[in-house]
């Protein structure tokens, strides 16, 4: 099975948010964007195996960032 991860900038708290429609209870967040995918990648197995059996899985990380900028 696929999971998606979606990884959204919060420009007023300056940090990354991880969440997932696929799986329950994960909200993670972090300045960094590297530092998010680690603790995704960990959090993952975790959430998934207090939810469902244990599987194979595939995870697609899904990033964006909407910046505004004057000119």
């Amino acid at each position: 099975m696929e999971y998606i991860i979606n990884l959204t900038w919060d420009n007023e708290a300056c940090v990354w948010i991880a969440t997932s429609a696929d799986i329950p209870g994960l909200i993670l967040e972090s300045g960094s964007f590297d530092a998010l995918l680690e603790r995704t990648r960990t959090a993952i197995p975790e959430l998934l195996a207090l939810n469902t059996a244990s599987q194979p899985l595939s995870i697609s990380f899904v990033s964006e960032r909407h910046e505004r900028i004057t000119v």
